[in-house]
């Protein structure tokens, strides 16, 4: 498969301090600011390191220039790559004390997965270990290392080849990955353990998990922060992907019966809707106070006492709320929850000492076996209505995944309501065009002044014109309304002006021209046809498209040994076609395609999601070529050794930092359709000119 440029350091500690992703991305950084004699002193760093993330809200300039006159003397010394690695690690210690300890982050899966502290809870993995041992016991491939011993690093080695990570997130969102494209022989080589990690890595981001600052090379070594976090956030899914109306219609009941009330429950984070019907159920056992968290909340025990009383009163045992230890009553409660058959999956001591994790799984397990809510046929019904637009709701979805594969400050739970501050859709613009926004004329939510929510969203249109989207009877007021039909046109136009910006700036002959459709499409057809095959494509409208074998011929075209042609239909039924499309999601996932649509938008032949698929495949191969072309540095020169690895996933079109900054720096590609300008406008956007405009009407 592909190759990156990979960054060693000496001491390898100091390597174990930072992920790939951080590495290439410091790197980076760090060359920009070589002077002309081609070194960097200390002097040098103030101005970097007040714009990197870690240190930009928390540190002025001149604050940063005092730490290192303190601790380094003369400004003027001449630094190397490692020792800058030094001065970052001791710079976030300093940030780290003034802001007062680690954030403990009240949204999971937004939370990074990486931290410098590399701690990892033994309860926490203890517990993922027996609901992997559960949940994966009959698999065909893994059953023959489990049961892992949860005392042991046995989870940390078992996950190095990407196999049980893939399966853990098909036993979180069944059918995410065609299993078909994992590679599941008993010893992997390089390439093969690098395809299922990207696979793994693209498909989390596909069902919501965030995975910004990690990478397939952080799972080659096991490392077990990262490893842990991204299992408990798979797991996370999994436990709370009925917390919604869509899945649960029956949590209607936990609201009034009037549309806003429904709409604010959708827009909801499932966590959020936990605790919503936790408190729903205290409220009605008699409990005086409202958990807010799942931690210091229910460290007592109280709370789960009265919620399972009034759920499996069968089950009570009187001497819960008489006793006064609370870790007696902990253990009262579990014996509770495993009589009305919740696994056991935490300790007494890991409820009073408030595991947020861990008691957020075992209140989403109580849910699952016995949710207590009614079966008001009306109810239901209004809730069904109220989630019934299946062309809305996944793109919707792909939005939503989208925008949090982007690593904005921000995440999406629900794009309809999420966007209405405005505020997402800032970040968002000034993440795929940066210096777009006006930050000092925006309002961070919470909001409380309705005008404030305009003038955000007012900006956005202003942008999206600038940006010469089509935003035809858009107005601020619209997006702040929630108007679904509006925002998805807008959020289309800024998800394609994404793709196309990215193609652009690896399009050596573009010479500042845009890129179209028309070019998409051609460079597609171009790439089957030098394989000597003739299908070929007239538009993305295509209904040939739907069997899924064009695709198929353009995987194999750019990487000729990812795709099985004996797992290949012909695609003449529907289940022909879905068992292609599947393959082909999958597929190109393990190639390094981020992308986020469904079976059946090949199948029905979505324009707007096969466009995000071909320009994907283009993307992955543009950057293939580029990395190619690439002389790696030699190590020994004290600024970062480089090595060329088989195990970092191609760049994806979701837009982080790293990957835009890679971008600015090919200057040259040798391609095979190299011979052709491209002479296009990102305003052409087919049959966008008037979707806004036509929305407005329908709405």
């Amino acid at each position: 498969m592909s190759s990156y440029v990979g960054v060693l350091v000496s001491d390898q500690w100091l390597q174990s301090q930072f992920t790939q992703v951080e590495l290439r991305s410091l790197n980076s950084k760090f060359v920009s600011v070589k002077n002309q004699n081609g070194t960097v002193t200390v002097g040098d760093l103030p101005p970097l390191m007040v714009k990197l993330k870690a240190f930009s809200a928390l540190l002025t300039e001149d604050e940063i220039r005092q730490i290192l006159g303190e601790s380094y003397g003369d400004m003027s010394s001449e630094i190397n790559f490692e020792t800058f690695l030094r001065v970052y690690l001791n710079m976030q210690g300093q940030a780290t004390g003034k802001l007062g300890g680690p954030k403990n982050s009240s949204s999971f899966l937004k939370a990074s997965t990486t931290t410098l502290l590399h701690t990892i809870s033994e309860s926490e993995k203890a517990s993922y270990v027996t609901h992997i041992n559960i949940y994966l016991a009959d698999d065909p491939f893994l059953k023959q290392f489990l049961p892992l011993d949860p005392a042991t690093n046995d989870l940390f080695h078992l996950a190095k080849d990407g196999v049980l990570l893939c399966k853990l997130i098909n036993v979180a969102v069944p059918g995410t990955i065609d299993e078909r494209a994992i590679n599941t022989k008993r010893v992997l080589n390089p390439w093969e353990r690098n395809e299922n990690h990207t696979l793994c890595l693209n498909s989390a981001k596909a069902i919501g998990c965030t995975v910004v600052n990690i990478g397939t090379q952080d799972l080659v070594e096991g490392r077990p922060h990262l490893v842990l976090g991204l299992i408990s956030q798979i797991i996370k899914i999994q436990l709370l992907a009925d917390l919604n109306l869509k899945k649960t219609p029956q949590l209607v009941e936990l609201v009034e019966d009037s549309n806003a009330d429904v709409e604010e429950l959708m827009g909801l984070a499932p966590e959020k809707v936990l605790l919503k019907w936790m408190n729903f159920h205290l409220n009605k056992a008699g409990y005086e106070k409202t958990v807010a968290n799942f931690s210091s909340d229910v460290k007592d025990g109280k709370a789960y006492a009265y919620l399972l009383n009034v759920l499996a009163p069968e089950f009570c045992n009187p001497l819960t709320l008489d006793t006064k230890d609370p870790v007696e009553r902990a253990k009262l409660v579990l014996d509770h929850a495993e009589r009305m058959g919740c696994k056991r999956y935490l300790s007494p001591k890991d409820i009073t000492e408030g595991s947020t994790n861990l008691n957020l799984a075992f209140v989403a397990q109580i849910f699952h076996e016995r949710n207590g809510l009614s079966t008001d046929s009306k109810k239901i019904s209004f809730a069904e209505r109220m989630t019934d637009d299946v062309q809305i709701s996944r793109e919707e979805r792909c939005f939503r995944l989208w925008i949090n594969s982007l690593g904005i400050e921000s995440y999406v739970n629900n794009v309809f309501e999420d966007v209405r501050t405005g505020w997402i859709l800032l970040e968002v613009l000034d993440k795929v065009a940066p210096g777009s926004v006006n930050w000092k004329h925006a309002s961070k939510p919470p909001i409380k002044f309705p005008f404030r929510k305009v003038e955000n969203c007012n900006q956005v249109v202003k942008i999206g014109r600038q940006l010469k989207f089509s935003v035809v009877n858009l107005g601020g007021n619209d997006i702040v309304q929630g108007n679904k039909k509006l925002i998805v046109a807008f959020l289309w136009q800024l998800m394609r002006f994404n793709m196309l910006q990215l193609l652009k700036s690896l399009r050596s002959r573009s010479r500042g021209k845009e890129i179209t459709d028309a070019d998409i499409m051609n460079w597609a057809n171009r790439k089957v046809k030098s394989t000597g095959r003739s299908t070929q494509i007239e538009s993305f409208k295509d209904k040939s498209l739907s069997t899924g074998l064009f695709f198929l011929e353009l995987l194999s075209a750019v990487e000729p040994r990812v795709v099985n042609w004996n797992l290949v239909t012909k695609g003449e039924s529907d289940e022909e076609k879905r068992l292609n499309a599947t393959y082909i999601i999958s597929v190109a996932r393990k190639l390094g395609c981020s992308i986020f649509l469904l079976p059946e938008d090949i199948m029905e032949v979505n324009q707007k999601m096969i466009l995000t698929l071909t320009a994907s495949i283009m993307y992955w191969c543009l950057q293939h070529a580029a990395e190619e072309g690439e002389v790696a540095l030699s190590p020994g020169n004290g600024n970062g050794s480089t090595y060329t690895s088989d195990t970092s996933p191609a760049p994806s079109i979701s837009g982080e930092d790293e990957r835009s900054s890679l971008c600015g720096e090919i200057s040259s590609l040798t391609m095979d359709d190299a011979a052709s300008d491209i002479t296009v406008s990102s305003s052409q956007c087919e049959n966008e000119d008037t979707e806004i405009a036509t929305a407005e009407s329908h709405a």
